[in-house]
């Protein structure tokens, strides 16, 4: 399989089916929302922390602890809440109610949303590191437009180092084709490709919020009633908490 064709998943079709099932499993990790210092918080200055600062001195704050903060008691409705804050879903998807509770927490809290079609900054040492974890000393990216910008490799220790700046969006693949993440333009999540151990134990040692995808998961699985763990490295181990989907 050419490089050039590990964008991100069609949306009319199972995750799991995608690169042309080559993939044992796909991991979809939640991007976390940002703890901050009181002085950078909605309420101190009104606008977004920068990628540095979020870097230097933002925290992970979970999928779980904001659903119990907010009372939207599962990850897909706290995906739904997220989508319609910032436009993408409209009419009958939309969730109103769940919007208006994130922003009322939000503007309470010096915390901020993910921003959304990125590799979170938070995230990025995580997918550094799963890489190095891997025996890889550069990762190739695929960019989400491939008329535009050029597939290239990046050395590891660049990245780390700062030299080079980290890609905002697209597709990390790894240089035997063995695991990938890749995120799409309008979401709050990562997909992460690979085989089943691999994959969870990196899920696991990095403590990423996620869910494994089932047969039948979508990129649109916000209209799904899941519930949220912290990890699960099995769908017998996912816990539900009664929330609702779309």
């Amino acid at each position: 399989m050419g490089t050039e064709q590990f964008t991100y998943p069609l949306y009319t079709e199972p995750l799991i089916e995608a690169y042309g099932g080559m993939f044992e499993c796909v991991f979809v990790v939640l991007h976390p929302f940002v703890r901050v210092p009181a002085e950078l918080s909605w309420s101190a200055r009104r606008y977004y922390p920068s990628d540095l600062e979020i870097l230097t001195q933002g925290k992970k704050v979970p999928w779980t602890e904001v659903a119990e903060a907010t009372g939207l008691n599962a990850c897909a409705r706290i995906n739904q809440a997220l989508l319609t804050s910032i436009g993408s879903l409209t009419d009958h998807l939309a969730d109103a109610a769940g919007r208006d509770e994130l922003k009322e927490y939000l503007g309470s809290q010096p915390v901020w949303m993910p921003t959304e079609g990125r590799f979170e900054p938070l995230l990025q040492p995580d997918l550094m590191h799963t890489f190095v974890a891997a025996g890889a000393d550069e990762l190739i990216f695929v960019p989400e437009f491939l008329n535009s910008d050029p597939v290239a490799a990046l050395p590891i220790t660049e990245l780390y180092r700062g030299a080079i700046p980290f890609p905002q969006r697209g597709t990390l693949l790894a240089p035997d084709h063995s695991f990938l993440f890749t995120v799409d333009w309008d979401s709050f999540f990562t997909l992460f490709y690979g085989s089943r151990s691999f994959v969870a134990k990196v899920a696991s040692g990095l403590n990423l919020e996620g869910f494994f995808a089932a047969p039948t998961t979508e990129h649109g699985w916000y209209n799904y009633s899941f519930g949220c763990a912290t990890v699960t490295l099995s769908p017998e181990h996912w816990q539900t908490t009664g929330g609702r989907g779309a």
